[in-house]
């Protein structure tokens, strides 16, 4: 199979880093919006909002499903392909409320699985989910501006990161994939792709020798085959997951396609872009020989 050639004089710099932008200028709005409705960038789930989740094997139908527990606050049912599984969600129930809903689940599955999370523990998940990420970002950012010394360069790696997962969060807001600890495990994973990426992109670029042409060329080539086999693997666990209706492999499997498609655009579309200007103007500023300088007279020293 022959990969397409990054042609890095064919494109514009500029041009390179316009969709990116307005992608991650998109991708700001919707995370502000969701940030201004409930308080996090991503929706939230039951694991952060607190609620019920069952599990029940049952021959009934969904329509039937949701006819029984009508009356009470089911947020969805996802459905397990051919194995008569359900999954369901429930908005957060009072202690008493949650005893009644118990032997009222018991009396028709008596098989079900039951899971209660209490909104006050919910909200300490979101706390410390919050300070992971945000912990990730700093190690993250201190690595590269030990490893490269240099703003510019060290810069763009911590702005992927930022910016994958920003637009990841928009997405997932989009398509209605809420925040759960399965998907902020994602999101953390996702940080890590983003760095090996960019820092494998920077690094052939700046401590290599060689034309920027072929020293792109080479980064795209390593870095597209890296990317694309691991979402290949991903992409597999995610329709292994989804026909065994696995919700937390699914989960982690779509917010990691998400990501990674985002990682491509943002790191050979912007990223690419900011170094090919960066080095263009070293190299012109290095090419450009000193005047030298003159004394009080005028005279050449």
């Amino acid at each position: 199979m022959k990969l397409p050639k990054y042609d890095i004089n064919k494109y514009d710099p500029k041009r390179m880093m316009a969709i990116p932008a307005v992608l991650f200028g998109i991708a700001l709005v919707i995370v502000g919006i969701t940030f201004a409705l409930t308080g996090m960038p991503v929706t939230p789930g039951i694991d952060f909002a607190g609620g019920t989740a069952v599990t029940i094997h049952t021959d009934d139908t969904k329509e039937e499903i949701v006819a029984f527990y009508n009356g009470y606050d089911l947020k969805s049912v996802d459905e397990g392909i051919g194995s008569g599984g359900y999954y369901l969600k429930f908005g957060p129930m009072s202690n008493e409320d949650m005893m009644t809903f118990n032997d009222y689940t018991l009396s028709k599955y008596p098989e079900a699985s039951i899971d209660q999370i209490g909104a006050n523990f919910g909200a300490t998940l979101q706390s410390q989910a919050m300070w992971a990420i945000l912990f990730a970002f700093i190690g993250m950012a201190v690595v590269v501006f030990i490893a490269f010394r240099k703003i510019v360069p060290a810069l763009t790696v911590v702005c992927a990161g930022v910016a994958d997962i920003t637009i990841t969060a928009a997405v997932m807001n989009i398509l209605g994939i809420e925040l759960s600890l399965a998907t902020t495990a994602a999101l953390l994973m996702l940080i890590g792709y983003s760095v090996d990426s960019n820092i494998l992109l920077t690094t052939k670029v700046l401590k290599r020798q060689g034309k920027l042409e072929e020293k792109m060329e080479g980064a795209f080539r390593t870095g597209i085959i890296m990317t694309t086999t691991t979402l290949a693997a991903i992409v597999a666990m995610f329709l292994v997951a989804f026909i065994g209706q696995v919700p937390m492999l699914y989960s982690i499997a779509a917010v990691l396609i998400i990501g990674l498609i985002c990682d491509i655009i943002f790191t050979w579309g912007f990223n690419a872009g900011v170094l090919r200007m960066y080095l263009s103007g070293s190299e012109k500023s290095q090419a450009t020989p000193k005047q030298p300088k003159k004394d009080n007279r005028g005279a050449k020293q």
